[in-house]
């Protein structure tokens, strides 16, 4: 396994090398009974969680529009292409979280209520319900992946536009950068232990991309039509 960070620090993310399924198998772990379901805070108990084998513990998997925030032993997942995650956290109480965003803002016209589709409203959602949590605002620490060249980056560069707003949200807010894996023709499983600060992340096989592109695309194009349908127009 090879260690890689943009911030020189080589404990605070781990790039796994790129394998195939077979290449990658692991002898499973039944959940042993000593270890229950962590509980969920309140507002995030439609999240998906699983028991990983693998991993010996249970994975929260966030899908893009959703965020999850904690204080268990669990680990957080999602699949990006030119998608953020930005992994954010406490280390003094151990309440952190992460966000999956496709769109830096949607439509000047659309309304975008309490959703964490795009990335302002899901940077206040994850910020919020973290500080709602036992987190202090002043002590967070981010980690951000993401923003892949992965579709249409030459006519729309989602990627960079999504890497050049979250950095400068993060400077403005003056909240700590820990570290970074963004941009770069390739995709990203991102798993992250907000009680540790730890965060993993696999590069995707070619074939992966080309399905996490498609999925970006039928993405968007639902986030256009909810935009369409709640543009209110006035007429005097």
């Amino acid at each position: 396994m090879t260690i890689h960070t943009e911030i020189n620090d080589a404990r605070v993310v781990k790039i796994m090398p790129v394998v195939s399924k077979k290449e990658n198998e692991c002898t499973p772990r039944a959940r042993p009974s000593a270890a229950p379901k962590p509980p969920a805070f309140a507002g995030f108990e439609h999240i998906n969680r699983y028991w990983d084998a693998a991993k010996g513990c249970y994975v929260a998997r966030i899908l893009p529009g959703e965020y999850y925030v904690t204080n268990q032993k669990e680990v957080i997942s999602t699949v990006l292409g030119s998608c953020i995650a930005v992994c954010l956290r406490d280390p003094g109480t151990g309440v952190g979280g992460m966000n999956h965003f496709l769109l830096p803002a949607p439509g000047e016209s659309a309304d975008l209520n309490s959703e964490a589709h795009y990335g302002l409203n899901a940077m206040e959602l994850l910020i919020n319900a973290i500080m709602k949590n036992g987190g202090q605002r002043q002590n967070f620490e981010a980690k951000v992946f993401g923003g892949g060249e992965v579709i249409d980056a030459v006519t729309t560069n989602i990627g960079k536009r999504n890497i050049d707003f979250v950095m400068n949200f993060l400077e403005l807010e003056g909240i700590n950068l820990a570290a970074k894996d963004v941009g770069r023709k390739s995709a990203r499983s991102v798993f992250y232990a907000p009680y540790s600060g730890q965060a993993y992340v696999k590069r995707t096989l070619p074939s992966q991309v080309r399905e996490i592109n498609d999925s970006e695309r039928r993405y968007m194009k639902n986030l256009k039509k909810q935009d369409e349908q709640t543009t209110m127009k006035f007429f005097d």
